[in-house]
């Protein structure tokens, strides 16, 4: 599938985002050098002053876009603060984007569960390990920690830590973006008033 199979249909034919995000994420691995599920996730603070930072996604389908996190470091924190968040899909090679905004909800444990025990098992004792964005005096500090729980779990099952888990975003717009000759853009936003609503489909100018 090339980059211009997915074109004026996307736009006439799509009756709910979600289809369409699948399709365009299919597109997107196929082409992207590296991390195609790479997203930027916007939060804001106490002081409602905006934040925003790199993550995976890790999991979608019609309920929300799912990525997992330490719940104790600031965008853990901010996210539960508020409950909502804003995620960015922009893939340079295919010359298309996504924005999402909506609520945002827990995983349940079971969910977190079977994902963390995917991961390598380094990156199961870094989840115990890091004290995710609080300072660190050195890298040889953050050593130490890795080898104390390293020497803890020996060759035994790493459980959980329970400030460790993931998030869903539950969408009530996503807007689609596809690069077009001199500016041009096509845009297409699909919004709902809440998540038992139907969606609704427009154009928008570039």
């Amino acid at each position: 599938m090339s980059a211009t199979d997915l074109t004026e249909r996307d736009f006439t034919e799509a009756g709910e985002p979600f289809a369409l995000f699948a399709q365009w994420l299919d597109l997107a691995t196929e082409k992207e050098i590296n991390d195609p599920n790479a997203m930027s996730l916007a939060t804001v603070d106490a002081d409602g002053l905006p934040n925003v930072r790199m993550v995976l996604l890790k999991g979608f389908d019609s309920q929300g876009f799912v990525f997992y996190t330490n719940f104790e470091s600031v965008k853990g924190g901010e996210v539960l603060a508020s409950g909502k968040a804003a995620l960015g899909f922009h893939w340079k090679s295919i010359r298309r984007a996504v924005r999402v905004r909506g609520r945002v909800e827990v995983v349940t444990d079971a969910e977190a569960d079977e994902y963390y025990a995917s991961r390598p098992r380094g990156s199961r004792i870094g989840a115990w390990a890091s004290k995710q964005s609080r300072p660190l005096e050195s890298k040889f500090a953050l050593e130490k920690e890795v080898a104390r729980y390293t020497a803890k779990f020996g060759l035994g099952d790493i459980p959980r830590p329970a400030h460790w888990s993931g998030f869903r975003v539950r969408p009530v717009s996503i807007e689609f973006w596809k690069d077009g000759a001199f500016r041009l853009h096509d845009r297409i936003r699909f919004t709902r008033a809440d998540e038992a609503a139907p969606w609704e489909k427009v154009r928008l100018y570039p």
